[in-house]
Formats: structure tokens, sequence, C-alpha cells
């Protein structure tokens, strides 16, 4: 039976440095490349993660009055996954399936998992989220946050260790109050520039791929190819990564560099006009009649973008690394092509060729295969075996699922249901890759 119940190609190998497609797409028809710089063009080592952590977790406790007894809590790298759920109200943080489903045993209440039995009782009974609770547009529901890009990584360990100190020490919070101080602090690490002021320090240690963003660079442009830069950092930042990637004259590659650019609101909102930016990031007060090569610009907005360039459609293609921010607004308003940039995919790639990983996954199959077809026999002895497939099924997904994170599994599926991170990557994609 076993080689009739498993469907052709499950073992396969995939490729960790494949681009994988959602959408038919010609690059051949693509005239036009822009990329968002953090996490796209720069992509930083996990040193960082414990960096943001820690100045968080200082801001807390020096300027937010928290208790001190939090300095003791380290970054725990691997704790958590991108596209998880918090419910501020709950103080719960979990993995959603596709279908709104929370998935059973990925429920944490501060550093600690909640027994399922609680979990289903917290939400009526049911393990579904309905969608008016879940998210708008941008992943924010009335009292649901979903985490979507890198650098929630140390945001979701620093909340989570927060709320493991204060259920440890018996101290009431408000569970709102808590939730905005951590990204509040979590922002004020990225606003006030210092995590910048780490990786201008020590280049080398943080940035990853340089060589290859230059050549993937100046291949596009000998084969006649525009391309442009929109980003929210700032002008000095962004010349030292590129010097340091792609060398002093970077800018000659690009018809055009927008910095401080403040998306998504960039690609949704009207107000901002473009301002000129000179050699050494002063601002001009000049008004912006064209976009020019090799200048400079500061905020704008995408209608005079569109308009100043003439470009649209499916002629550009822009990658990011935050579906919602970069990514959404470009496919569904204004028809661009959009390739995602995905680092977790190397990893989660490299597990899934795993030995182990094959073997669990075809058991797997064979035993839903043959739960699907012996579920008619319903005797006494019949119904003992199926449970103890079921339980057998069961006890392997765990496994599984604890190949990727012991706690939350992978980011892209949960057990055989796409989760909502890999929905969302599906919608807002046409490509997406691990790296530039």
């Amino acid at each position: 039976l076993l080689l009739d119940l498993l469907p052709p190609g499950v073992c396969n190998l995939l490729n960790p440095a494949a681009i994988y497609a959602n959408n038919e797409i010609s690059l051949g028809d693509v005239e036009i490349y822009g990329f968002d710089y953090d996490y796209t063009l720069a992509q930083y080592s996990n040193l960082l993660h414990s960096m943001i952590f820690n100045t968080a977790r200082d801001i807390l406790i020096e300027q937010f009055k928290y208790p001190e007894g939090l300095g003791k809590y380290d970054y725990i790298p691997g704790f958590a996954i991108r596209g998880l759920h918090y419910d501020v109200q709950k103080s719960l943080l979990m993995k959603i399936d596709a279908f709104h489903y929370v998935q059973l045993g990925t429920a944490y209440r501060g550093l600690k998992p909640v027994p399922d039995e609680e979990v289903i009782e917290l939400y009526g009974g049911t393990q579904h989220i309905p969608l008016y609770q879940m998210s708008d547009f941008y992943g924010k529901g009335p009292s649901l946050k979903q985490f979507m890009d890198i650098f929630s990584l140390p945001e979701m360990t620093l909340l989570s260790s927060v709320i493991d100190y204060f259920i440890t020490h018996g101290i009431e919070f408000d569970q709102v109050h808590l939730y905005k101080d951590i990204s509040d602090a979590i922002r004020d690490v990225h606003v006030k520039g210092v995590m910048y002021k780490w990786i201008e320090k020590d280049m080398e240690q943080y940035i990853l791929h340089g060589d290859e963003i230059y050549a993937v660079l100046n291949r596009l442009v000998n084969h006649k190819k525009k391309l442009f830069l929109i980003t929210n950092s700032p002008f000095s930042f962004v010349d030292k990564g590129m010097k340091h990637m792609v060398g002093k004259n970077w800018r000659d590659l690009f018809d055009m560099v927008i910095v401080q650019a403040d998306k998504p609101n960039f690609f949704t909102d009207r107000r901002k006009p473009f301002r000129k930016l000179d050699d050494k990031g002063s601002l001009q007060w000049d008004k912006i009649n064209q976009l020019e090569k090799g200048k400079i610009y500061k905020e704008g907005n995408l209608f005079d973008f569109l308009r100043l360039t003439g470009w649209r459609g499916s002629k550009v293609l822009y990658f990011g690394d935050h579906l919602y921010s970069d990514l959404a607004d470009l496919m569904l308003r204004h028809g661009w092509r959009t390739g995602a940039i995905v680092p977790e995919l190397e990893t989660e790639i490299r597990i899934i060729n795993t030995e182990q990983y094959m073997h669990s996954l075809t058991w797997q199959q064979a035993l839903t295969g043959l739960l699907e077809r012996m579920q008619m026999y319903q005797d006494a002895e019949s119904k003992q075996v199926l449970l103890e497939w079921m339980k057998e099924r069961q006890e392997i997904r765990s496994l599984t699922k604890n190949l990727f994170n012991p706690q939350f599994g992978s980011i892209f599926r949960t057990f055989h249901n796409p989760t909502y991170f890999s929905r969302r990557l599906v919608r807002f994609s046409d490509i997406y890759m691990a790296s530039i």
C-alpha cells in the first residue's frame, strides 16, 4: 500500500538559492528594478537582534521605570519566528494558520506554553479567531497584532521576557500599556538612530552578502535595466552601507534614490512632496519638478513618483522584506510586480532537505493515507488501530515542528496547512527568495 499512498515527488530536494514564484512573471518584460534597503539590499547578521533587545530592555528600565530585575533577561536567539500574532488583551503570542485557526502547542504567555484546553477556553470553546479580530489589511486587528518584519524578532522576545518577569513575580500589569511601552522602546532604538551607529561602526560584522549585491546590481545595469531605491533609512547610513557593499560610486548604478520615505505612508498618502538633498545630505528648499539621475531625494509619495517617472505597471519589479508596508499596496493598487526577500527560506529548506525531515514527512503522508482509506472500519478493534495511528501521526507532527523551531515550528507551515504568513506571502509577492 505504502508506495501507492505517497504523492510523487514528496522527497525531491529543494534548492535554498532558488527563486520561487507565486505568479506567472516574465522577467524579460521587467525594465525597472526597485529595492528597499534594510534586510533587502543590506542583509544583517543575527548579532543585531541581541543589540536591539538589550538596548530596548535598558530603555524600559531607565526611562519607563520598569523593574531592574528585567536586566537579568538576555535575548534568546530562536525563541520567536516571524509572522506570529499577539493578542494584546490576553498577552498571548501564537501562530495562526491561513484559515485563522490557532496552531495548538504554539500559544505562549511570557516564555511558557499555554495548555491547549486553556487556549480553546480563552477563545470561547474554539481554536478559530474570527476575521474582524484578526487584522485589517496591514496585519493590525483591534486586539491582535501580527509581527511581520525581521526587526520584530527582538520585540517578540522582549515582550515575552517582560511578561515572564511580571507573572513570575506576581506583579499585576495592564496588557495594553505593556504592549505599547515595549513597541515604543523598540521604536526608539530605530528612531534615535542607535542601531545605525552600531552597524556603521562594524560593517564587516553586521552586513552579509556584500560582494553578491555588487554583482547583481552591476549585471542589471549592464543589461540596460533602470534601478531605484526607496528606503525609510537616512541617507548617511545608506551611503556608508552601500559604499561598503558596492563601492564609492554606488550612486552611478541608480536612476533614483529616495531616503526617509516613511513607508507605508509613501505608497498611500499624497501629502508629502519630494525634497532634494545636496551631496552632504543637507535639505534643499526648491520645488521638485523632475527626479534626476544621481540626485538624492527625501520623503515624497508614490503618486508624484509615478507622475514624474512614468514608470507604471508590470514593467516595474520592487523588492522588499515587509509584506505589508513594502509590497501590498504596490501589487494591489498599482499593479507593480513584487519580490519578497525571506531570509528564513534558506534555513527552512536546509531542514526540509535533511534525512530526518524526509523520513518524518513520508511517514506522516503514509499514516494520513491509511487513515483516509481505513476510516470506514468502525468495529471496536479497528477503531483502536485508527486511534493508535492518529496518536502516532500527532507525535510525528510535533517532532517535525520541533525541527524548525521548538516553540512555533516553521514560518511557512502549520502541520499540513500554510500559515497566515504564507498566505500573505502568496497574496502580496509575485516571486520570493532568501536574498537578492
